[in-house]
Order: structure tokens, then C-alpha cells, then sequence
């Protein structure tokens, strides 16, 4: 019986020459160049625009404004307007410190101030929302008295072209050249004393004083009553 050997190729990889060279094929076209993986940013979120912001710190003041001249117009009985162009800080700051406690001044836009006072009866005030404005909120009865200190500062630092602009008081409006009749008012104690030589006088002139408005009818009694009060105290 014959054996048939059967030979099988070897899994040993030739023996490598030196005169060989290996080729390592790479399925990229720059062997160097590795393509990465992209990597998405973070999310994070964009912050609002600084416009955005400027508005809404804008609008803000806007609403602060109109809620300081409503506040100020509460027990106000004359509002005025002075030409505020051309005053430096230190005059403003003098200006302030020259008036009586129950007067303030207050710089506001028109379209603001207006704004506060629409559908009340300082809306007449509006034929002098024009240029720029201060305005003077006056919690006296005592008008002339409250008028007084900025004329006299008016005539110091030679402001004669920042006038007043208009005012309103008891509902009417005062044009600039109509503030005399404003600051020629009588004073309390001069209506009580009026009142008072009334009483002792004719009877006509009774009946005029007591035609007079109630407002002025009870200034002249509180007058007569502080004028009586004074002569005691002096007695004493």
C-alpha cells in the first residue's frame, strides 16, 4: 500500500529582504493629516442686547419722573415753567437753596410733565411745553411770597432771557406777561385787614367783600384771626 504525503502552504509570512520595501496604503489622501471629530461650542445663552437694556433702564426713569411730578402736584396751588437753556449747575444748585421749603424745583421733560398732568387742571399748561423747562411747584398759599426769590436771583446773575414760561393757578392759565397779576397778589394778612376795614366801613363795602370769592373770604379771616392772635401775644 502506497502513502500519498499531502504538503499544506505554511501560515509563516515569507522571510522579509532587505531589498524589499514595505507599502502602507492609507485610504487618506495626506497620510498626515487625521480628520477629527468636530466639536460643538457650549451652549450658552446670548446676553440681551445693551439697546434692550438702555431702554428699559430709560423707560424706568421715564416712569419715576411722571410719578415725582404727580407726587409734587398733591397740596401744589400754583405750577410755573422757567426757561431752564443756558443755566450752569452751580446756578441751579444757588436757585434751589434760595427758595422757601414749600416751593421745589424739579427739571422734567414737557412730554413727561405733561404726561402727569393731563386730565387734571394743570393740562392748561401746555401753551409753554416748549424748549427746555423747570419747573416750580409752589405748596403755599402765599404766591407772591413764593415768586419773589427767583425774581430777585433772576435779577442778580442777569438771567433776564430765563423767564418764567407760564404758570397755572386755580385752574387759569398765566402767560409770561400776565405774572404780575400773580405777583402783585395780596397777601393773606392784606385781605384779612381788607376784610376787616370792610366790616368796620359802609355797608357797601360789606357787600363787596362778601362778593369776593370764598377762597379769598377765608384767607381774610385766617389773617384776622393770626392778626388778633399777634396783638395778644404782644400785650403779654
Amino acid at each position: 500500500m502506497e502513502a500519498t504525503i499531502f504538503t499544506f502552504p505554511t501560515s509563516k509570512p515569507p522571510p522579509f529582504s532587505s531589498s524589499q520595501t514595505l507599502t502602507l496604503k492609507s485610504p487618506f489622501k495626506n497620510p498626515r493629516s487625521i480628520p477629527t471629530i468636530p466639536h460643538s461650542p457650549p451652549l450658552h445663552r446670548k446676553p440681551p442686547p445693551a439697546t434692550t437694556i438702555r431702554a428699559a433702564i430709560s423707560r424706568t426713569k421715564k416712569e419715576l419722573t411722571v410719578d415725582t411730578v404727580k407726587h409734587q402736584l398733591q397740596d401744589c396751588h400754583l405750577l410755573a415753567g422757567i426757561k431752564y437753556k443756558g443755566f450752569t449747575v452751580k446756578q441751579f444748585q444757588d436757585l434751589r437753596k434760595s427758595l422757601p421749603v414749600t416751593t421745589k424745583l424739579i427739571v422734567a421733560k414737557n412730554t413727561l410733565v405733561f404726561k402727569a398732568v393731563e386730565g387734571t387742571q394743570w393740562e392748561a399748561l401746555k401753551p409753554c411745553m416748549k424748549g427746555m423747562n423747570v419747573w416750580l411747584f409752589v405748596h403755599s398759599e402765599e404766591i407772591p411770597a413764593a415768586l419773589k426769590p427767583y425774581r430777585m436771583f433772576q435779577k442778580e446773575r442777569k438771567l433776564e432771557e430765563n423767564d418764567f414760561t407760564g404758570a397755572v393757578f386755580e385752574g387759569k392759565y398765566y402767560a409770561p406777561e400776565e405774572f404780575k397779576a400773580l405777583e402783585s397778589m395780596p397777601t393773606r394778612a392784606e385781605v384779612y385787614a381788607k376784610l376787616l376795614w370792610s366790616l368796620k366801613g359802609p355797608a357797601t363795602a360789606v357787600v363787596a367783600t362778601l362778593q369776593a370769592p370764598a377762597r379769598d373770604l377765608v384767607l381774610l379771616l385766617k389773617a384776622y384771626v393770626k392778626k388778633l392772635e399777634e396783638s395778644d401775644a404782644q400785650q403779654l
